[in-house]
């Protein structure tokens, strides 16, 4: 049952609250929750008092406040992520609105400020996609300027400052590629075909030009070479694409010894592993990625791979009990 004074001043701080008296309903809320904290209400009802202020630091606060007094109680989601979206703490308040969708999927006032919200990220990384293409062309970064572009493109397609800038930087780009490709050795030559290829979805010619390009290092000694490193890599990728995981195993593996902390070649061979049922051993590379430095492995990889690795604990759990029965 709830208190009655703590409802009576609630119910002084909504008569406040409707005359415009903010500042005197954030009074009786307060007493309210000094009465009784476990009522949402009461700190639902304080943030909108704050966010008609426009204190979002202390509506931040009552609608965290809101959540743990209820966690099934919607509108204090709803009250966090308004105060998080003013204070333009965007992926936390996407976070948020999760949350919150996680509770009520349904609810339209979540659904609806998660897309203004994702939508308000999309538009601040393409701009921040262009200040930093704008800076690397200034520093003489083409090749780094047009990847940029590149990327804020698929955020993005048709944006006219993008566009602008492609035009400056496109021709200078082309310009540069066109002498490099003429200066390439044979083998790089393979690797660039490889490539091209790869990013065509043609994996099995990918692999061909790959394999002729390790081919030659190998006749040249230079089986170690970065240039060979790297097309053992791109030749994984595709064999992985193509569910050939005896064949991204044997490639992950040539990078892994000479580069053992090859974070991508470690995540690869661990779900070829996986793929052919090896659970121990696709264990073993998930857990070494994960002791790895966070920075240098990237949330990507770290979330993925912890998922792997619950996944893959549990299976050889069942494996041991299976055995040992």
């Amino acid at each position: 049952m709830p208190n009655s004074k703590a409802e009576a001043l609630k119910a002084e701080g909504n008569a406040f609250f409707k005359g415009g008296q903010y500042a005197d309903a954030i009074a009786k809320y307060k007493q309210a929750t000094a009465i009784d904290a476990g009522v949402p209400a009461y700190w639902s009802n304080m943030a909108a008092c704050h966010e008609k202020l426009r204190q979002y630091e202390e509506m931040e606060e009552a609608a965290r406040n809101c959540i743990k007094a209820d966690r099934n109680f919607i509108k204090g989601y709803f009250r966090l992520a308004t105060a998080q979206k003013a204070l333009n703490d965007l992926a936390n308040c996407i976070k948020t609105l999760e949350t919150g969708l996680g509770v009520q999927s349904s609810n339209p006032d979540l659904k609806r400020m998660k897309t203004e919200v994702t939508e308000l990220q999309r538009g601040e990384q393409v701009a921040a996609y262009c200040a930093k293409a704008q800076e690397l062309m200034q520093n003489g970064d083409i090749a780094g300027s047009m990847k940029t572009l590149e990327l804020a493109s698929r955020l993005d397609a048709g944006n006219p400052d993008i566009e602008s800038m492609m035009k400056k930087v496109k021709p200078k780009f082309e310009r540069m590629e066109a002498n490099r490709k003429a200066n390439l050795s044979p083998t790089e030559k393979h690797k660039e075909k490889g490539d091209q290829s790869y990013k065509n979805a043609q994996f099995e010619e990918a692999i061909g030009h790959y394999t002729k390009c390790l081919d030659m290092l190998a006749k040249q000694g230079k089986s170690s070479t970065p240039l060979a490193l790297k097309a053992y890599s791109n030749r994984a990728a595709c064999y992985k694409q193509i569910s050939n995981f005896d064949g991204t195993i044997s490639d992950c593996t040539a990078v892994l010894e000479v580069e053992p902390d090859n974070v991508k070649a470690l995540v690869r061979r661990a779900q070829a592993f996986e793929g052919v049922e090896r659970y121990r051993f696709a264990l073993q590379d998930v857990k070494t990625v994960l002791a790895m430095p966070y920075n240098s492995v990237g949330k990507t990889n770290f979330d993925l791979c912890n998922g792997m690795q619950h996944r893959l604990q549990r299976t050889v759990n069942q494996l041991k009990k299976m055995n040992s029965s």
